[in-house]
């Protein structure tokens, strides 16, 4: 016969197994299996169509390791990333700084500064296409004042720099947001401490205002290094990977070679390298993050 505290015990048991249980599956069937899946089809020379794909080893990654254009691929987009995730953290912590206070004019920036997050990646992209492209708004306004066209989506150099600023302008609404919630539980009493000891704005900023902000920018800095590292819908339609391959992300070739060149066990393999790449990147920053933080404490 069970005892009082055994069924007590059983029945927080049965509470935690029934409050884990449907996100633990939800875990399983969203991510555990798709990433199951991916590795099982990058050993597999599948085109998407064979009942039953040969199973080839390890010769997917032989050959990633050999393509040219997928190495192209992953620079420009590790470039994409260190670049665009610097810029969106420097910039959106200086417009929540901008921004921070109550009043209806800083309530109407924070809701403009978010609008382009809330719009699609591919609307975003035709957007500015219609905007840079040869005969877009900008080039056409300068076509009548009579200087020359500007190549923002003709010339490699030129595409790489106007997709990352897109892709800033895109995601630059999610990183203000983030920093005007830390910049809240900046302790106000530190800060009046701060230009009472006679301390400038710069330093009241670098010694309390920033330390307090350490955790909202390792979330920042994690979130916006992801995210560009998946870059593939607004590559679609701003530039189509062009010209000559050179906004070609990993994630848009990924679904080119899997789809349009019916190599599906060639684009799981990028997938799994992309996977591994994206979450070692992420560990590492936020290592980094935390080691500095222990420093400061120190």
């Amino acid at each position: 016969m069970s005892t009082p505290a055994a069924a007590v015990r059983l029945r927080d048991r049965l509470t935690t197994a029934s409050m884990v249980g449907p996100a633990l599956l939800l875990f399983v069937v969203m991510l555990v299996v798709p990433v199951g899946l991916s590795i099982y089809l990058s050993l597999t020379d599948w085109n998407g169509y064979s009942a039953n794909p040969a199973i080839v080893g390890l010769q997917n990654y032989v050959d990633l390791a050999r393509s040219e254009e997928a190495l192209r691929a992953g620079w420009v987009t590790l470039l994409i990333a260190a670049v665009g995730t610097v810029l969106l953290s420097v910039l959106g912590l200086g417009f929540a700084l901008l921004v921070n206070g109550a009043s209806r004019l800083n309530a109407f920036f924070r809701v403009v500064l978010f609008y382009p997050h809330v719009l699609s990646a591919l609307v975003v992209g035709f957007l500015w296409s219609a905007v840079l492209g040869t005969s877009g708004v900008v080039n056409g306004w300068l076509t009548s004042k009579g200087a020359e066209v500007l190549p923002f989506l003709s010339n490699p150099t030129w595409a790489l720099a106007s997709l990352i600023g897109v892709l800033v302008w895109a995601g630059f609404g999610v990183n203000v947001v983030l920093y005007l919630a830390g910049l809240q539980t900046v302790s106000r009493d530190l800060l009046e401490a701060a230009r009472i000891d006679g301390a400038s704005p710069r330093q009241a900023f670098l010694n309390v205002t920033l330390p307090a902000l350490a955790p909202v920018v390792t979330v920042n800095l994690v979130l916006s290094l992801v995210t560009l590292l998946k870059t593939y819908d607004l590559v679609v339609s701003l530039t189509g990977g062009g010209p000559a391959g050179s906004t070609q992300t990993a994630a848009y070739l990924i679904l080119w070679d899997s789809f349009h060149n019916n190599a599906l066990g060639f684009g799981s393999a990028q997938s799994v390298v992309l996977m591994i790449v994206t979450a070692g990147l992420a560990l590492t920053v936020a290592r980094l993050r935390s080691r500095a933080d222990q420093g400061a404490q120190a």
